[in-house]
Parts: structure tokens; C-alpha cells; sequence
């Protein structure tokens, strides 16, 4: 049986406020009149360049499970 991973208090709120910068990060180069374009590379094909924030968020996962829930929630929020 798979085992459970738990976080509490401050430590599990650092894990999801790191998740939520990551892809806050991602997206904000690209605001603006002046935004930047971002290279997103795909498993399978030619890389993307885009300066679409919706596109970027759906495309990016976080290695550490709780940072990737923090992530998940902010693109949740955004849809």
C-alpha cells in the first residue's frame, strides 16, 4: 500500500506558497504590453514559445508533491 506524505503548520504552507510563486512567475513575464515570450518544452515534439499565461499554466507541474497542489490551486482559481 502507497504511504501517505503529511505536512503541517508553517512547513505546509512554504511548500504551497512556493508552488503558487513558481507558476506565478511563469505567467507574470508575460503581462503587459511589453510581455515576454516563454519557451515551454513537451514531452513529445518541438518546444512552444508563447506569451499566453492560460497556455503556460496548464502546461506546468512541479516536482514536489505539495508544491505542485500550490500550483494546481492558483491555476484552478485563474479558470
Amino acid at each position: 500500500m502507497a504511504h501517505k506524505e503529511l505536512k503541517f503548520n508553517e512547513d505546509a504552507r512554504r511548500s504551497l506558497e512556493r508552488g503558487v510563486n513558481i507558476l506565478a512567475d511563469a505567467v507574470k513575464v508575460t503581462l503587459g504590453p511589453k510581455g515576454r515570450y516563454v519557451v515551454l518544452d513537451k514531452k513529445f515534439g518541438a518546444p512552444t514559445i508563447t506569451n499566453d499565461g492560460v497556455t503556460i499554466a496548464r502546461e506546468i507541474e512541479v516536482e514536489d508533491v505539495f508544491e505542485n497542489q500550490g500550483a494546481q490551486l492558483v491555476r484552478e482559481v485563474a479558470t
